[in-house]
């Protein structure tokens, strides 16, 4: 079972990421490996302090207007390689979209992307924008071509942008 979604009445965007890593489920949260740059990244572009903590991570995602989930509900995967991902699950996207005013849909890498497109696009019917993954095995990716794309991408939707 995949982690809950973080989501609020305010949360516009979508953050989908795959499947959680063997450390986001040593921690209970997403992007819990500390080289993922998720966090770090999304503080950047929201102008807060790198979040340390689950509830400060919450905090950040909500406080600017965002949702963040997985795209999978379960899979069978090795390790944190979404190469290995088999037998996908879709989480209920509907149920998400029936409580939070979602128009956007952000996918955290190609393999998000490819299963939202395949699995849950026909559900929801909004087009993802496909972003580099924060993932340290994005090493073609520095934080500053990350944070123009993510930004270029995101940025008008970050609710302290507005």
């Amino acid at each position: 079972m995949s982690f809950e979604p973080v989501f609020g009445p305010a949360s516009r965007a979508l953050i989908l990421g795959s499947w959680p890593s063997p450390e986001s489920w040593r921690q209970g949260f997403y992007y819990g490996h500390p080289r993922n740059r998720f966090w770090p990244l999304l503080a950047r572009l929201c102008g807060a302090q790198t979040p340390a903590t689950v509830e400060e991570k919450r905090a950040l995602i909500l406080q600017n207007g965002l949702a963040l989930w997985d795209v999978l509900e379960s899979c069978t995967v090795t390790g944190a390689s979404d190469a290995s991902i088999k037998d996908p699950v879709p989480v209920d996207l509907a149920a998400l979209l029936k409580q939070a005013p979602v128009v956007a849909v952000f996918c955290n890498g190609a393999t998000a992307f490819r299963l939202y497109e395949t699995l849950l696009r026909p559900v929801s019917g909004i087009p993802a924008v496909r972003l580099p993954s924060t993932s340290p095995a994005n090493a073609a990716f520095s934080m500053e071509k990350l944070a123009a794309a993510w930004g270029a991408a995101l940025g008008p939707w970050l609710s302290a942008s507005h």
